[in-house]
């Protein structure tokens, strides 16, 4: 069969109907909803942390031990461009180290145990920065924080799109978004809090919230969370991965249909990922750029780019000392750091409401990415056209910044991650999604390594015309999720790799039909009963023969 063919063939036409499991609620995968939520939970350090990075740049407490005294700064106090750009620079550094190393460490011991050791760093990390003055020391606990905070959330996102329904993947995965903002709100309050503090405890008692995520996720991460049952099928361990699956599903003995969806999800992620062993049989990094998973490894390096092509970056990391050298007062400044969370959240509760039951993930990309690049551009011509320090130009400035804010969490970044989990197989999902991470890391980092550069007084001074540069970079990102990402809503992983496999163009993906799912219900249906298992057998023995 020719290419020609095989797309007519699987391009969706009134004769060719394709048979899935029916959709379910949420409520009715409640529990793999509270496993989902607690693994989530890891990415709240991310959100705690960028919350007080932000905020201590901009605390005389803090800067009474990290600065020098400024007369001519708002606040009395100065903070060398280069010190800023370490502390920033070494948390992604530790990030970056992590996500190199991720691929192999969960290739050979699994999500949880990841999870878990992410916890042990990121307490020890936090426990180092706590108890020191010392530069050198701050920085090396930031570098360790940096190295728990990448496990946590290269195998947290990965943990959710591997346990998660198919028809509830985008939500469940962006519970992450949700646990950003509660962790980036606690985090601004704790800050805010504690902003007129002069003495150490200024910034020590912010940074001890930090202790909060590797407790409960160590503890509930024991005792709750299962390994995901698509690795344990990988590695061959397929009673152990059964046992996984009806962990986070849950379905009881007399409940006939949720049965047949259960062993329906069975055989196709067994034939998926039997399938995927028999064309490739090797595992590596390199195979990341092999065949067909090249496109699917670009797509993924070019959405996980796009967090920092945005200017999420730049924002989370300078966003209150940002408002103060463009013309806000302190205290102003320290409180809209706070209501600008609280935006972003009720952004991230709008976007989950959009990916469930409006927009599919390219047009919510798209979407997103143009109306950041206007909001951007919009607070770029503000500081332009006004005079730095005045009513109008402050008022221009926050709500510019807010609407990006709320736009960001609305659209990309609560898409990105699912999109990006979603986007690469099962058997390199570790490695490629590590690496794409660690290609946000970089990015991230060169973000935060030339911002001060152009919004620090001492240096370029351009304060929120910086947003010029963000608008054309919000406008390329939509030209690429237009032009090259694929459509995955409702898609099992299993029929998107069969999807990749054909090499189906990304505007064909809509409406292109598989067969692995139907496939799977007639098989099923046709043995009856306990039937799963034994088809689950019967792949594996055939495919050990062809061996």
């Amino acid at each position: 069969m020719t290419t020609e063919e095989k797309d007519k063939e699987i391009v969706g036409s009134p004769s060719h109907t394709v048979e899935k499991p029916p959709e379910t609620s949420l409520w009715s995968n409640s529990k793999c909803l509270l496993i989902c939520a607690l693994v989530s939970l890891a990415n709240m350090q991310y959100g705690l942390d960028s919350a007080c990075l932000a905020a201590l740049q901009a605390k005389p407490g803090f800067l009474k031990v990290f600065g020098y005294p400024d007369p001519s700064a708002p606040d009395g106090f100065g903070i060398s461009p280069t010190f800023q750009q370490l502390l920033s620079s070494f948390l992604t550094l530790g990030s970056l180290l992590s996500t190199i190393f991720a691929g192999p460490f969960s290739h050979l011991y699994g999500r949880r145990p990841a999870l878990l050791l992410a916890c042990f760093l990121t307490a020890l990390g936090t426990a180092i920065q706590i108890g020191t003055s010392s530069v050198t020391a701050l920085y090396v606990g930031r570098i360790i924080l940096g190295i728990g905070n990448g496990f946590l959330v290269t195998f947290s996102s990965i943990y959710c799109a591997e346990v998660a329904p198919a028809h509830l993947r985008g939500v469940m995965v962006a519970l992450f978004s949700e646990w950003v903002c509660v962790g980036s709100v606690l985090g601004a309050a704790v800050t805010n809090a504690t902003k007129e503090w002069l003495g150490k405890g200024s910034w020590r008692v912010p940074l001890g919230v930090l202790f909060v995520v590797p407790v409960v996720l160590s503890a509930g991460g024991w005792w709750v969370v299962p390994e995901s049952p698509r690795w344990e099928v990988s590695r061959g361990r397929y009673q152990e991965g059964r046992m996984a699956l009806e962990r986070v599903r849950a379905v009881g003995e007399d409940d006939k249909e949720g049965q047949e969806r259960l062993e329906v999800e069975w055989v196709e992620m067994v034939k998926g990922i039997e399938e995927e062993k028999r064309l490739a049989s090797t595992v590596g990094p390199l195979d990341m750029f092999r065949g067909s998973d090249l496109r699917r490894t670009l797509l993924c390096f070019g959405v996980i780019a796009t967090q920092a092509g945005s200017g999420s970056w730049f924002y989370i990391s300078y966003s209150t000392y940002f408002m103060v050298v463009s013309g806000l007062p302190v205290d102003l400044s320290f409180r809209y750091s706070i209501i600008k969370t609280c935006i972003g959240f009720i952004g991230v509760n709008v976007g989950m409401y959009l990916m469930r039951f409006v927009m599919g993930r390219r047009t919510l990309m798209t979407t997103g990415a143009m109306v950041q690049g206007m909001f951007m551009l919009g607070m770029a011509i503000s500081a332009t056209t006004t005079e730095a320090g005045t009513r109008r130009a402050r008022d221009s400035l926050i709500a510019c910044s807010a609407l990006f804010n709320f736009a960001y969490n609305a659209f990309v970044g609560i898409a990105s991650y699912p999109v990006a989990t979603e986007l690469v197989s099962t058997r390199l999902r570790s490695y490629t999604v590590g690496t794409a991470i660690s290609l946000g890391y970089l990015l991230a980092w060169l973000t935060s390594f030339c911002s001060p550069y152009f919004i620090n007084p001492e240096n370029m001074n351009w304060g929120a015309k910086y947003g010029f540069i963000w608008a054309g970079s919000n406008f390329c990102c939509a030209l690429f999720f237009f032009c090259c990402l694929p459509e995955l809503k409702g898609r099992a992983l299993e029929e998107i790799d069969e999807l990749f496999e054909r090499r189906v163009p990304a505007w064909k993906f809509k409406s292109a039909e598989t067969s692995i799912a139907s496939n799977a219900i007639k098989e099923v249906r046709r043995m009856g009963g306990d039937s799963g298992k034994a088809v689950a057998v019967d792949i594996v023995e055939e495919r050990e023969k062809e061996m």
